[in-house]
């Protein structure tokens, strides 16, 4: 969101100010890094489908279930890569009309995406491999242990190619999460087909596909439960947000945060606004810059909307207090839009 500025009386006073709510942008181009994304990715797909397709023939020409498997996870790495680049194009669409924050939550619905084709296929695979555990086909172990050392080397390299691309992104990374479970599959199906050329056990087969299964499983839940947080507005991981009211509200000249948000846009960019309260006396452009600048600087918040009023003249610190009951933490107290953050006696 822009900054804006919005001129408007400090009720109860009467006193007019001009207060920029700006959200302390600073111009960033990202143009070569999504071309650059990009690229990675379409190698990555092209090495994947090619040899996908020759996969699927030898998994049914050797009866294998590990490398049909396989085949079938290439393709839900394939797709993931489609969704990434779609997604990519998408979140690059400037803002416009209705949609204010242009399209970049596309990215998180296709991390999401390949969250439940994991937790799917996943589901799937486990029900195969347990069948054939029970009656188990006969497995040309060596077709196996050749075609899956082929695909450890194409995953090594897809792999490395979407880790050149930005990771950041739970787009990107959900797709390089794809990458390293199939990288995972081939290592077990080669495994499989090596004890199978030795020692002729056949259930090695289904073995290996069941312990991929649980690496799928772990994955797919990943991924849905980081996108789940950023759908439900939750608070980037690893940001506190009492933690930080406190802080804001030790700033100079502040006398109170209320209404504080803080969730995230997209991966990698958190937002946050609030209401902040400053001294009858205090500069409320100064104040506004200095917590935007110790927002950037020590949580890496660089979108953050703040409304800035004076405390009005008919009001003290201790007819705020009597609004809403203390909680037990100091300088904090609850009230129907959330925590209210105060100094403390130290905090100054």
């Amino acid at each position: 969101m822009p900054g804006h500025t919005h001129t408007h009386e400090d009720a109860p006073g009467g006193h007019a100010h001009s207060h920029d709510h700006g959200s302390g942008h600073g111009g960033h181009s990202h143009g070569v890094a999504a071309d650059a994304d990009r690229r990675w990715l379409t190698i990555a797909l092209t090495l994947i489908t090619v040899f996908m397709a020759a996969e699927v023939t030898v998994g049914i020409l050797a009866s294998s279930l590990a490398l049909i498997s396989d085949a079938a996870h290439m393709l839900t790495d394939a797709a993931s890569i489609v969704l990434a680049l779609i997604a990519m194009r998408l979140a690059a669409r400037p803002a416009r009309g209705g949609y204010t924050y242009g399209l970049k939550r596309a990215e998180i619905l296709s991390a999401q995406a390949n969250g439940l084709t994991l937790v799917l296929l996943g589901a799937w695979l486990g029900y195969e491999a347990v069948r054939r555990l029970i009656s188990p086909p006969d497995v040309e172990g060596q077709l196996v242990f050749v075609t899956a050392l082929v695909g450890i080397a194409v995953n090594i390299v897809a792999a490395w190619c979407i880790s050149k691309a930005n990771r950041t992104s739970l787009n990107v990374e959900g797709a390089f999460q794809h990458i390293l479970n199939d990288l995972y599959a081939f290592i077990g199906t080669a495994v499989a087909g090596l004890v199978v050329m030795l020692t002729g056990f056949a259930r090695a087969d289904a073995i290996a596909t069941l312990a991929v299964v649980v690496l799928m499983l772990k994955a797919g839940f990943g991924l849905i439960r980081a996108s789940g947080r950023i759908f439900l507005e939750a608070a980037p991981a690893g940001i506190d947000p009492d933690a930080v009211g406190d802080r804001m509200a030790a700033a100079d000249q502040v006398v109170e945060i209320h209404d504080l948000h803080i969730w995230q846009i997209t991966s990698g960019q958190p937002a946050l606004s609030a209401h902040v309260l400053v001294t009858p006396d205090g500069d409320c452009h100064t104040v506004r810059r200095r917590l935007q600048h110790r927002l950037r600087e020590d949580y890496g918040i660089t979108h953050a909307t703040l409304q800035v009023d004076h405390l009005g003249e008919d009001q003290d610190e201790e007819a705020l207090l009597q609004i809403a009951a203390p909680t037990g933490h100091r300088g904090r107290t609850e009230d129907t839009h959330g925590p209210v953050h105060r100094p403390g006696p130290h905090d100054h």
